[in-house]
């Protein structure tokens, strides 16, 4: 079964690429995606019973992936992403105790980012 995933990413051609990647090597269905937080924090309540997976990016075309972060309410089975090239130490501090389950860094942690989308396509339900 696919992973369902929301994708808060305000960059088209990044947006587009994140997508076939997580469909090829993550077993994953993008079931929403979002430019701005107002949009995210909107498909993720619309979706609030069916996505496993938010991959949040911290810059957003309106508003900012911490706010995201905050505002989100999730079932024990779902996990929030945050992906970014501003990955620092502040940010992933900052980001995990705004909610985030993990941070990483676009340009250089992707294989890490990947693997663990793949890991939580394969993890039972619980």
């Amino acid at each position: 079964m696919p992973l369902p995933i929301i994708l808060a990413e305000d960059s088209p051609a990044i947006r587009e690429s994140l997508i076939a990647a997580l469909v090829e090597l993550a077993d994953a269905d993008v079931i929403a995606v979002a430019e701005t937080a107002a949009e995210a924090i909107d498909a993720l309540t619309a979706h609030a019973s069916s996505w496993r997976l938010a991959i949040i990016d911290l810059f957003l075309k309106a508003g900012h992936g911490l706010d995201v972060l905050r505002a989100v309410k999730r079932g024990p089975d779902q996990r929030i992403f945050l992906l970014t090239n501003f990955a620092t130490a502040d940010i992933r501090q900052r980001a995990l105790a705004s909610g985030a389950d993990a941070v990483f860094d676009k340009s250089t942690e992707l294989d890490q980012f990947f693997e663990a989308c793949k890991a939580l396509s394969t993890q039972p339900l619980r």
